[in-house]
């Protein structure tokens, strides 16, 4: 199986420091719950895949 894996860069919502995530675009878009690797607030991730794949975006947000 080919590793899809991506590292994207982006902002935490919560403390404004730089982190990174690792998203699979393979599985289409999505949303998911991870921790900020710096304050450790719940983030809400959302990565959009464009339908050909060849646009992928990576938000951040506060955890509802």
């Amino acid at each position: 199986m080919h590793n899809t894996l991506e590292e994207k860069r982006l902002l935490c919502p919560a403390c404004n420091a730089a982190i990174s995530v690792l998203v699979d675009p393979s599985a289409g878009s999505q949303s998911y719950i991870e921790d900020c690797e710096v304050c450790c607030r719940p983030l809400t991730i959302r990565l959009t895949v464009s339908h050909d794949g060849g646009d992928i975006e990576v938000e951040a947000d506060y955890a509802q």
